[in-house]
């Protein structure tokens, strides 16, 4: 089953129970998609064991740094694909407003991940999420893929609407994972937000100290293209994105970048991060 229609069933599933689910959606559906990035919260947490479990098994770190993801073999497996399909189903009938607020970042970073592997999936094989199109636009980051409280949302919605809108913390890059080589790594467990502080810290680390990230060619600062595309998320300059790179950096990187005054270029590559023969 593909995404949309998928979700599109979780949706009804909400209709049909009632009053009480029609309570939960109706805040957030009242506000749009600007209401899940408002500062509100309650004390609910949300269970993320089956994506845990998924991750266990289909995911896993590659000699080169990069996590990679067995998409042949998870698509063959109904099991996990209806698993998958069964996680998202499970966060779409949540209201995130009735979580923590640390609760609803690891909420929305988890969904994006979980969202973004199923549209891989369902389109399963490409050599690049780009190759998966939201009508003549590469990527599918503007198909509407997802219906949480009543609000379609895009993968696009999720990362810039809600989670850079409604913490303004430039480790939300580190969260969320669009299934390429020079991406932030896909964490190999879901975030919590018992622990979200530290898990985007080590997240943070694990990135800036890979040549994906940052590296020096001669003494040209190079530099992941999210650091010039997000460049207001990490300061604005040259000058407070290094400040960034280095508060994350382990020597001898810190100490190079401290030294250094401007970055020269950015690189990406959009390669899928498949595991080898997917």
């Amino acid at each position: 089953m593909g995404p949309a229609s998928g979700f599109r069933q979780s949706r009804r599933d909400l209709i049909i129970g009632g009053l009480a689910a029609t309570v939960l959606a109706g805040p957030a559906m009242a506000q749009g998609v600007s209401g899940f990035a408002a500062n509100r919260s309650g004390s609910g947490t949300a269970s993320h064991a089956a994506f845990d479990a998924l991750l266990a098994r289909r995911a896993r770190n590659s000699r080169d740094g990069v996590v990679r993801v067995d998409y042949a073999g998870w698509k063959a497996s109904a099991a996990d694909r209806a698993a998958l399909t069964a996680y998202i189903a499970a966060l779409s009938r949540l209201n995130p407003l009735s979580l923590t607020r640390p609760e609803q970042f690891a909420f929305w970073a988890n969904l994006y991940n979980a969202v973004t592997i199923d549209v891989v999936l369902d389109n399963w094989p490409v050599r690049s999420i780009r190759d998966i199109r939201s009508g003549i636009r590469p990527g599918p980051w503007r198909r509407r893929l997802v219906t949480i409280s009543g609000v379609e949302l895009t993968l696009d919605d999720m990362e810039h609407n809600i989670l850079r809108k409604g913490w303004s913390d430039p480790r939300v890059h580190y969260a969320v994972n669009c299934a390429s080589i020079s991406c932030p790594n896909l964490p190999l467990r879901a975030l919590r937000g018992a622990t979200l502080g530290p898990a985007l810290d080590e997240l943070a680390r694990a990135y800036v100290n890979t040549p994906r990230a940052v590296r020096f060619d001669g003494n040209v600062l190079v530099v992941s293209s999210i650091y010039e595309w997000y460049a207001a998320d990490f300061g604005g300059s040259d000058a407070r994105v290094i400040a960034h790179l280095a508060r994350h950096a382990d020597e001898p990187l810190k100490s190079r970048l401290q030294a250094a005054t401007r970055i020269g270029r950015d690189a990406y590559d959009w390669s899928i991060n498949a595991t080898a023969g997917s």
